[in-house]
C-alpha cells in the first residue's frame, strides 16, 4: 500500500504540534501544583493572656504556635525557655508574638526597675490635684517642670522652666496606663530623667514650688523662655518706669495710646507743674508764672475753669467763686 507523500508531510507536523502543546500544559499545571503546596511554617512563643509591664514571664503565660515564615516578626522566640523569668517592660497582648523589645534583662528585677533604660534615672516627686495637673498626668504622658521661687540676691519672685519633655514612669503604684485615660489622683508621681536633670529636679523640688506641665507626647519641640518675675503680671509701671506702648507728651505725662493702636492727641491746655519743695520756684515768688503774677495785680481773679475731655471731645465750663460764696 502506498502513501502519498504529500499527507506524511501534513502528518508529521500535526504530531509535532500536538507534542508542543501536551508539553506546555504539562508544564503549566505542574507550576500550579507547585504554587498550591503549602508555606514553610515557623515555631514562635507567642502570649496565651495578656502581660501587664512589670511583672514576670511565667511559664502558665506563653505558649508556642507555628506561622508562616514570612509573617515571623523581629525579634521573636522560638524556645519557651528563652522567655522564662525575664521582666516585661511594655505591655504585650493575648496571641502577640513574645519579641526581645519588650523584655528586659533576666535577672533585671521586677516593677520599675527594668523600665528605666541604661544611663536614666527614675525621680518621685510629690504633687496635689493642682501640681498633678488634677490627675491627668498617667504613665507614658509626658510634661515640662517649672519652678516657682525667689533666688538669691532678688527681691522678686520668678517662675522659670527647668525641665522639658520628660516622660512620667508611674503615677502612685500605677506604671501602665489603662487606655482608657482615666484621672489618678495620686500624692506622687515618678518621672524619667538623665542624673544632670535628676539633680535640677531636686533642688527645685527643695528650694521653690515646683508646678507640672502636661504636653502633647507628639510635640518633641523645646521652646527657650525667659520665665517670668511676679512684677511682670501687673500692668503698671514701677516708679520712673515707661513701658514700650506708652509715650510722654509735652507737659512730660505719660499717655497710653487708644484701643485701636492710634496715640493720644497731644494736650493742649497748660498743666501747672507743682515746685518740688526747696526749689527756687517754690521759695521766690518772683519765679512764679506770668499768668500767677498778673492775677496778683488785679482786684478780682479770674474765673476758675474745669476742663473735661471725654474722648476727642473737649469742653470747658467756667464758674465764679465769689458768686457762688454769695
Amino acid at each position: 500500500m502506498r502513501f502519498d507523500r504529500r499527507f506524511m508531510v501534513v502528518l508529521g507536523v500535526s504530531l509535532g504540534w500536538a507534542l508542543v502543546v501536551t508539553a506546555a500544559f504539562y508544564r503549566l499545571a505542574s507550576g500550579r501544583a507547585n504554587h498550591a503546596q503549602p508555606e514553610q511554617l515557623k515555631q514562635i512563643v507567642v502570649a496565651v493572656r495578656p502581660l501587664e509591664a512589670g511583672g514576670m514571664v511565667e511559664r502558665s503565660s506563653v505558649g508556642l504556635r507555628r506561622v508562616p515564615e514570612a509573617l515571623v516578626p523581629r525579634g521573636a522566640f522560638g524556645k519557651v525557655e528563652d522567655v522564662l523569668d525575664r521582666p516585661v517592660i511594655a505591655a504585650i497582648q493575648g496571641d502577640e508574638p513574645v519579641v526581645e523589645a519588650r523584655l528586659a534583662i533576666k535577672g533585671s528585677g521586677a516593677g520599675l526597675g527594668p523600665m528605666i533604660p541604661p544611663g536614666m534615672r527614675a525621680v518621685s516627686v510629690r504633687v496635689n490635684d493642682v501640681v498633678g495637673v488634677a490627675g491627668f498626668v498617667l504613665p507614658g504622658t509626658r510634661v515640662d517642670v517649672l519652678v516657682t521661687g525667689k533666688p538669691p540676691s532678688r527681691e522678686d519672685t520668678e517662675t522659670q522652666t527647668v525641665l522639658q519633655n520628660i516622660t512620667v514612669l508611674s503615677a502612685g503604684q500605677t506604671i501602665q496606663n489603662d487606655g482608657k485615660s482615666q484621672p489618678i489622683v495620686t500624692p506622687v508621681v515618678t518621672l524619667l530623667v538623665s542624673p544632670a536633670d535628676a539633680e535640677a529636679l531636686t533642688l527645685a523640688n527643695n528650694e521653690g514650688h515646683i508646678q507640672l506641665v502636661l504636653r502633647n507626647s507628639t510635640d518633641q519641640t523645646s521652646v527657650a523662655t525667659r520665665g517670668r518675675k511676679l512684677h511682670d503680671l501687673y500692668t503698671g509701671p514701677r516708679a520712673g518706669e515707661v513701658l514700650p506702648n506708652e509715650r510722654p507728651d509735652t507737659a512730660g505725662v505719660v499717655r497710653s495710646p487708644r484701643s485701636d493702636g492710634t496715640p493720644l492727641a497731644p494736650r493742649t491746655d497748660r498743666v501747672a507743674a507743682t515746685p518740688r519743695p526747696g526749689s527756687p520756684a517754690s521759695a521766690s515768688p518772683s519765679a512764679a508764672s506770668p499768668e500767677v503774677a498778673g492775677n496778683s495785680g488785679r482786684g478780682a481773679p479770674e474765673p476758675d475753669q474745669i476742663i473735661m475731655i471725654r474722648g476727642a471731645v473737649k469742653k470747658i465750663e467756667t464758674f465764679n467763686r465769689e458768686q457762688e460764696t454769695k
